[in-house]
Protein backbone atom coordinates (compact mmCIF):
# COMPACT_ATOMS: atom_id res chain seq x y z
CA UNK A 1 0.00 0.00 0.00
CA UNK A 2 2.84 2.39 0.80
CA UNK A 3 4.28 1.94 -2.89
CA UNK A 4 1.02 2.38 -4.21
CA UNK A 5 0.56 5.97 -2.54
CA UNK A 6 4.47 6.29 -3.37
CA UNK A 7 3.99 5.70 -7.19
CA UNK A 8 0.77 7.95 -7.22
CA UNK A 9 3.11 10.72 -5.81
CA UNK A 10 6.00 10.37 -8.13
CA UNK A 11 3.18 10.67 -11.07
CA UNK A 12 1.73 13.74 -10.37
CA UNK A 13 5.12 15.38 -9.48
CA UNK A 14 6.20 14.09 -12.80
CA UNK A 15 3.13 15.54 -13.99
CA UNK A 16 3.29 19.06 -12.58
CA UNK A 17 7.33 19.15 -14.21
CA UNK A 18 6.34 18.00 -17.44
CA UNK A 19 6.25 21.67 -19.64
CA UNK A 20 10.48 21.12 -18.63
CA UNK A 21 10.44 18.02 -20.80
CA UNK A 22 10.72 20.17 -24.13
CA UNK A 23 13.44 23.26 -24.73
CA UNK A 24 10.43 25.70 -24.99
CA UNK A 25 8.75 25.11 -21.95
CA UNK A 26 12.46 24.65 -20.03
CA UNK A 27 13.10 28.27 -21.65
CA UNK A 28 9.78 29.73 -20.78
CA UNK A 29 10.68 28.36 -16.90
CA UNK A 30 14.40 29.86 -17.27
CA UNK A 31 13.08 33.20 -18.29
CA UNK A 32 10.09 33.13 -15.77
CA UNK A 33 12.82 32.87 -12.90
CA UNK A 34 15.03 35.08 -13.99
CA UNK A 35 12.41 37.93 -14.53
CA UNK A 36 10.98 36.82 -11.28
CA UNK A 37 14.46 37.49 -8.89
CA UNK A 38 14.82 40.47 -11.06
CA UNK A 39 10.91 41.99 -9.64
CA UNK A 40 12.03 40.62 -6.02
CA UNK A 41 15.23 42.83 -6.06
CA UNK A 42 13.29 45.75 -6.94
CA UNK A 43 10.57 45.13 -4.42
CA UNK A 44 12.73 45.18 -1.85
CA UNK A 45 12.19 48.19 0.74
CA UNK A 46 8.34 49.54 -0.13
CA UNK A 47 8.66 49.35 -3.79
CA UNK A 48 5.14 47.92 -4.38
CA UNK A 49 4.90 44.63 -5.88
CA UNK A 50 1.54 45.38 -8.53
CA UNK A 51 3.59 49.12 -9.49
CA UNK A 52 6.44 46.87 -10.91
CA UNK A 53 4.45 44.11 -12.67
CA UNK A 54 2.16 47.32 -14.26
CA UNK A 55 5.23 49.39 -15.54
CA UNK A 56 7.14 45.84 -17.09
CA UNK A 57 4.89 45.22 -19.96
CA UNK A 58 5.54 41.80 -20.46
CA UNK A 59 3.32 39.50 -21.42
CA UNK A 60 5.17 36.42 -19.78
CA UNK A 61 4.96 38.01 -16.90
CA UNK A 62 0.75 38.87 -17.31
CA UNK A 63 -2.11 37.40 -16.57
CA UNK A 64 -1.93 33.64 -14.67
CA UNK A 65 1.99 34.44 -14.55
CA UNK A 66 1.27 37.62 -12.05
CA UNK A 67 -0.58 35.36 -9.95
CA UNK A 68 2.48 33.22 -9.55
CA UNK A 69 4.64 35.84 -8.61
CA UNK A 70 2.53 37.38 -6.21
CA UNK A 71 2.25 34.21 -4.36
CA UNK A 72 5.82 33.68 -4.50
CA UNK A 73 7.02 36.93 -3.31
CA UNK A 74 4.29 38.39 -1.17
CA UNK A 75 2.68 35.18 0.01
CA UNK A 76 5.62 32.91 0.51
CA UNK A 77 8.42 35.12 0.89
CA UNK A 78 7.01 38.58 2.36
CA UNK A 79 4.60 36.78 4.79
CA UNK A 80 1.81 38.91 3.33
CA UNK A 81 -2.03 38.21 4.91
CA UNK A 82 -4.57 37.76 2.23
CA UNK A 83 -8.01 37.96 1.89
CA UNK A 84 -10.48 36.81 -1.14
CA UNK A 85 -13.99 36.98 -1.86
CA UNK A 86 -16.31 36.45 -4.79
CA UNK A 87 -18.11 39.77 -5.19
CA UNK A 88 -21.51 39.50 -4.25
CA UNK A 89 -23.18 42.73 -6.49
CA UNK A 90 -21.08 44.51 -9.51
CA UNK A 91 -19.68 47.68 -8.53
CA UNK A 92 -19.49 50.34 -11.24
CA UNK A 93 -17.00 53.57 -10.09
CA UNK A 94 -13.91 52.19 -8.39
CA UNK A 95 -11.70 54.99 -9.10
CA UNK A 96 -13.00 56.94 -6.22
CA UNK A 97 -11.65 54.31 -3.67
CA UNK A 98 -7.74 55.69 -4.29
CA UNK A 99 -8.06 58.66 -3.09
CA UNK A 100 -8.90 56.50 0.86
CA UNK A 101 -6.24 53.62 -0.11
CA UNK A 102 -3.82 56.59 -0.48
CA UNK A 103 -4.05 57.64 2.89
CA UNK A 104 -3.08 54.26 4.27
CA UNK A 105 0.73 55.22 4.50
CA UNK A 106 1.07 52.19 7.30
CA UNK A 107 0.28 48.97 5.19
CA UNK A 108 1.19 48.12 1.63
CA UNK A 109 -1.84 46.81 -0.57
CA UNK A 110 -2.10 44.78 -3.46
CA UNK A 111 -5.03 44.26 -5.19
CA UNK A 112 -5.55 41.27 -7.95
CA UNK A 113 -8.93 40.76 -9.66
CA UNK A 114 -9.85 38.18 -11.99
CA UNK A 115 -11.34 40.24 -15.17
CA UNK A 116 -13.97 37.45 -17.02
CA UNK A 117 -12.45 39.00 -20.81
CA UNK A 118 -8.98 40.08 -19.37
CA UNK A 119 -8.20 37.85 -17.16
CA UNK A 120 -6.04 38.40 -13.65
CA UNK A 121 -5.77 42.33 -13.37
CA UNK A 122 -2.96 43.12 -10.47
CA UNK A 123 -3.01 47.01 -9.31
CA UNK A 124 -1.56 49.04 -6.63
CA UNK A 125 -5.12 50.43 -5.34
CA UNK A 126 -3.30 53.89 -4.05
CA UNK A 127 -2.77 54.72 -7.67
CA UNK A 128 -6.08 55.86 -9.59
CA UNK A 129 -4.33 54.91 -13.39
CA UNK A 130 -3.80 51.44 -12.45
CA UNK A 131 -7.54 50.68 -10.08
CA UNK A 132 -9.28 52.49 -13.45
CA UNK A 133 -7.40 49.66 -15.62
CA UNK A 134 -10.46 47.12 -13.58
CA UNK A 135 -13.30 49.01 -14.83
CA UNK A 136 -16.38 47.83 -13.51
CA UNK A 137 -16.24 45.17 -10.67
CA UNK A 138 -18.41 41.84 -11.67
CA UNK A 139 -20.80 39.92 -9.23
CA UNK A 140 -19.64 36.76 -8.41
CA UNK A 141 -15.55 37.28 -9.85
CA UNK A 142 -12.95 36.62 -7.66
CA UNK A 143 -11.31 39.96 -5.67
CA UNK A 144 -7.94 39.32 -3.71
CA UNK A 145 -6.35 41.82 -1.18
CA UNK A 146 -3.17 41.28 -0.38
CA UNK A 147 -1.59 43.54 2.42
CA UNK A 148 1.65 43.86 4.54
CA UNK A 149 4.03 46.10 5.58
CA UNK A 150 6.86 45.03 3.15
CA UNK A 151 10.30 43.45 4.36
CA UNK A 152 8.29 43.55 7.73
CA UNK A 153 5.79 41.21 6.88
CA UNK A 154 2.38 41.78 7.92
CA UNK A 155 1.07 41.97 11.59
CA UNK A 156 -2.64 42.25 13.40
CA UNK A 157 -3.05 45.60 10.99
CA UNK A 158 -2.33 43.77 8.08
CA UNK A 159 -5.62 41.54 8.28
CA UNK A 160 -7.74 44.13 9.31
CA UNK A 161 -7.09 46.11 6.75
CA UNK A 162 -7.52 43.80 3.67
CA UNK A 163 -10.54 42.89 5.57
CA UNK A 164 -11.75 46.96 5.67
CA UNK A 165 -10.48 46.93 2.13
CA UNK A 166 -12.68 44.54 0.59
CA UNK A 167 -15.25 45.31 2.33
CA UNK A 168 -14.32 49.13 0.91
CA UNK A 169 -14.62 47.31 -2.87
CA UNK A 170 -17.99 45.57 -2.06
CA UNK A 171 -19.22 49.38 -1.25
CA UNK A 172 -19.00 49.45 2.77
CA UNK A 173 -18.42 52.94 3.63
CA UNK A 174 -16.70 51.91 7.06
CA UNK A 175 -14.22 53.95 8.10
CA UNK A 176 -9.64 53.06 8.56
CA UNK A 177 -8.84 53.32 11.93
CA UNK A 178 -5.45 55.93 12.99
CA UNK A 179 -3.08 53.14 12.67
CA UNK A 180 -2.78 52.20 9.39
CA UNK A 181 -2.75 56.10 8.33
CA UNK A 182 1.20 56.94 9.43
CA UNK A 183 4.24 54.87 7.77
CA UNK A 184 6.38 55.16 4.98
CA UNK A 185 4.08 53.10 2.14
CA UNK A 186 3.26 56.31 -0.03
CA UNK A 187 1.76 55.80 -3.22
CA UNK A 188 4.44 57.35 -6.27
CA UNK A 189 2.36 58.05 -8.89
CA UNK A 190 5.69 59.33 -10.90
CA UNK A 191 6.77 57.05 -11.64
CA UNK A 192 3.67 54.85 -12.67
CA UNK A 193 2.79 55.06 -16.70
CA UNK A 194 -0.28 56.62 -17.58
CA UNK A 195 -3.18 54.31 -19.26
CA UNK A 196 -3.25 55.36 -22.65
CA UNK A 197 -6.46 57.58 -23.94
CA UNK A 198 -8.25 56.05 -26.62
CA UNK A 199 -10.49 58.78 -28.30
CA UNK A 200 -14.14 58.81 -28.03
CA UNK A 201 -16.42 57.70 -30.89
CA UNK A 202 -18.03 61.38 -31.66
CA UNK A 203 -21.31 62.92 -30.55
CA UNK A 204 -23.58 62.50 -33.04
CA UNK A 205 -26.90 64.10 -34.03
CA UNK A 206 -30.25 62.70 -33.76
CA UNK A 207 -31.48 60.49 -36.28
CA UNK A 208 -35.36 60.14 -37.88
CA UNK A 209 -37.16 57.57 -37.03
CA UNK A 210 -34.90 57.06 -34.05
CA UNK A 211 -36.82 57.61 -30.62
CA UNK A 212 -35.98 60.77 -28.87
CA UNK A 213 -35.57 58.82 -25.63
CA UNK A 214 -31.83 58.41 -24.91
CA UNK A 215 -30.63 54.45 -24.14
CA UNK A 216 -28.62 54.15 -20.47
CA UNK A 217 -25.57 52.77 -21.56
CA UNK A 218 -22.90 51.78 -18.45
CA UNK A 219 -19.34 52.19 -19.27
CA UNK A 220 -17.26 49.73 -18.43
CA UNK A 221 -15.48 52.74 -16.00
CA UNK A 222 -19.14 52.10 -14.36
CA UNK A 223 -20.59 55.70 -15.09
CA UNK A 224 -23.86 55.44 -16.56
CA UNK A 225 -24.45 57.91 -19.54
CA UNK A 226 -27.33 58.88 -21.74
CA UNK A 227 -26.19 56.84 -25.29
CA UNK A 228 -27.40 59.10 -28.05
CA UNK A 229 -29.01 57.59 -31.00
CA UNK A 230 -26.96 56.79 -33.55
CA UNK A 231 -26.84 59.40 -37.15
CA UNK A 232 -28.55 57.88 -40.04
CA UNK A 233 -26.04 55.82 -41.50
CA UNK A 234 -24.17 57.57 -44.23
CA UNK A 235 -23.52 55.54 -47.28
CA UNK A 236 -20.03 54.40 -47.82
CA UNK A 237 -17.87 53.39 -50.56
CA UNK A 238 -18.43 49.88 -51.57
CA UNK A 239 -16.02 48.15 -49.37
CA UNK A 240 -12.98 46.94 -50.69
CA UNK A 241 -12.59 42.86 -50.10
CA UNK A 242 -9.74 41.06 -50.12
CA UNK A 243 -8.91 37.50 -49.21
CA UNK A 244 -10.13 35.42 -45.93
CA UNK A 245 -7.62 36.63 -42.89
CA UNK A 246 -6.84 34.52 -40.16
CA UNK A 247 -8.95 34.27 -37.05
CA UNK A 248 -7.44 37.32 -34.69
CA UNK A 249 -5.16 36.98 -32.07
CA UNK A 250 -5.82 37.43 -28.66
CA UNK A 251 -4.39 40.42 -26.99
CA UNK A 252 -1.27 39.59 -24.99
CA UNK A 253 0.73 41.21 -22.07
CA UNK A 254 -0.67 44.11 -20.35
CA UNK A 255 -4.05 45.11 -21.48
CA UNK A 256 -6.26 47.97 -21.45
CA UNK A 257 -10.01 48.14 -22.08
CA UNK A 258 -12.35 51.05 -23.02
CA UNK A 259 -15.24 52.19 -22.14
CA UNK A 260 -18.54 49.71 -23.63
CA UNK A 261 -19.84 52.16 -26.37
CA UNK A 262 -23.81 51.61 -27.20
CA UNK A 263 -24.79 51.42 -30.58
CA UNK A 264 -28.99 52.02 -31.30
CA UNK A 265 -30.56 49.82 -33.45
CA UNK A 266 -31.97 51.69 -36.50
CA UNK A 267 -33.50 48.90 -38.29
CA UNK A 268 -37.21 47.75 -37.53
CA UNK A 269 -35.34 44.42 -35.89
CA UNK A 270 -31.60 43.30 -35.28
CA UNK A 271 -32.65 40.62 -38.12
CA UNK A 272 -29.94 38.12 -39.55
CA UNK A 273 -28.68 40.93 -42.40
CA UNK A 274 -27.57 43.21 -39.60
CA UNK A 275 -25.85 40.10 -37.78
CA UNK A 276 -24.07 39.36 -40.93
CA UNK A 277 -23.05 42.51 -41.99
CA UNK A 278 -21.64 42.89 -37.82
CA UNK A 279 -19.73 40.05 -37.77
CA UNK A 280 -18.36 41.43 -41.18
CA UNK A 281 -17.40 44.56 -39.96
CA UNK A 282 -16.37 43.12 -36.62
CA UNK A 283 -13.93 40.51 -38.67
CA UNK A 284 -12.46 43.61 -40.67
CA UNK A 285 -11.31 44.38 -37.39
CA UNK A 286 -9.95 41.71 -36.28
CA UNK A 287 -7.84 41.86 -39.61
CA UNK A 288 -6.51 45.09 -39.38
CA UNK A 289 -5.75 45.01 -36.06
CA UNK A 290 -5.16 41.14 -35.01
CA UNK A 291 -4.21 42.26 -31.18
CA UNK A 292 -7.00 44.08 -30.48
CA UNK A 293 -10.36 41.77 -29.53
CA UNK A 294 -13.85 43.30 -29.80
CA UNK A 295 -16.54 42.59 -26.85
CA UNK A 296 -20.01 42.98 -27.26
CA UNK A 297 -22.74 43.07 -24.95
CA UNK A 298 -26.53 43.15 -24.75
CA UNK A 299 -28.67 43.81 -21.81
CA UNK A 300 -25.26 43.81 -19.62
CA UNK A 301 -24.13 40.48 -20.71
CA UNK A 302 -21.50 39.91 -22.87
CA UNK A 303 -22.59 37.93 -26.18
CA UNK A 304 -20.21 35.35 -27.30
CA UNK A 305 -22.24 34.76 -30.63
CA UNK A 306 -23.53 37.61 -32.45
CA UNK A 307 -26.05 35.14 -33.88
CA UNK A 308 -27.38 34.92 -30.46
CA UNK A 309 -29.03 38.77 -30.91
CA UNK A 310 -31.12 37.85 -33.98
CA UNK A 311 -32.89 34.56 -32.19
CA UNK A 312 -36.18 35.54 -31.50
CA UNK A 313 -36.13 38.95 -32.17
CA UNK A 314 -35.13 40.15 -29.16
CA UNK A 315 -33.15 43.02 -29.98
CA UNK A 316 -35.99 45.50 -31.88
CA UNK A 317 -35.95 49.48 -32.88
CA UNK A 318 -34.48 52.21 -30.40
CA UNK A 319 -32.25 48.97 -28.24
CA UNK A 320 -28.79 49.29 -27.55
CA UNK A 321 -25.78 46.88 -27.72
CA UNK A 322 -22.51 47.54 -26.41
CA UNK A 323 -19.09 47.27 -27.49
CA UNK A 324 -15.69 47.51 -25.91
CA UNK A 325 -12.17 47.10 -27.64
CA UNK A 326 -9.32 45.47 -25.58
CA UNK A 327 -5.52 45.78 -26.39
CA UNK A 328 -2.89 47.88 -25.59
CA UNK A 329 -2.34 50.51 -28.62
CA UNK A 330 -6.40 50.79 -29.23
CA UNK A 331 -7.32 52.72 -32.46
CA UNK A 332 -10.15 53.71 -34.79
CA UNK A 333 -12.69 53.23 -32.33
CA UNK A 334 -14.77 55.75 -33.34
CA UNK A 335 -14.99 54.43 -37.12
CA UNK A 336 -15.86 50.80 -35.95
CA UNK A 337 -18.51 52.16 -34.16
CA UNK A 338 -19.99 54.15 -37.74
CA UNK A 339 -19.95 50.82 -39.01
CA UNK A 340 -22.01 49.07 -36.56
CA UNK A 341 -24.11 51.55 -36.61
CA UNK A 342 -24.56 51.24 -39.95
CA UNK A 343 -25.13 47.71 -39.37
CA UNK A 344 -27.76 47.94 -37.28
CA UNK A 345 -29.47 49.79 -39.90
CA UNK A 346 -31.37 49.39 -42.85
CA UNK A 347 -28.21 50.22 -44.75
CA UNK A 348 -26.39 47.11 -43.82
CA UNK A 349 -26.45 45.70 -47.08
CA UNK A 350 -23.20 47.21 -47.94
CA UNK A 351 -21.51 44.92 -45.46
CA UNK A 352 -22.77 42.32 -48.00
CA UNK A 353 -21.38 42.30 -50.77
CA UNK A 354 -18.27 39.81 -52.19
CA UNK A 355 -17.79 36.23 -51.24
CA UNK A 356 -18.75 35.30 -47.99
CA UNK A 357 -15.85 33.60 -46.94
CA UNK A 358 -13.67 37.05 -47.42
CA UNK A 359 -12.86 39.74 -45.26
CA UNK A 360 -13.80 43.56 -45.87
CA UNK A 361 -11.04 46.09 -46.31
CA UNK A 362 -12.77 48.18 -43.90
CA UNK A 363 -9.89 49.94 -41.77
Amino acid sequence: MRGRFFGVYMANELANLEFLSTRAGFNSAVRHIKRTIAIMEDAEGNNNLADLLYRIEDEEMSGERSALVLNILLVDKMGYTTVSDNLKSTVADISSLSKEFEKWKGIDLVVAYHHPELGLLVANPKIPEELAAFGSLRKRELLVIYAGKGDAGADDDCRKAAELALNLFEGSRAKAPASFLQGKFVAKASKVKAAPKVKAAPKAPKAKGVPRTAVKAKTASGRVSAAKPAPEAQRVAPPVVTAAAPPAAAPTGPVKMTPRYAVVVQNELFHNGNVEAWKRIVASYNAAYPALQVYIYYDGERILDINSLFKWGKVKHGSAIEFAVAGNEIKDVAKLQRYLAQGASHQFEAFLRGPINNVLKLF
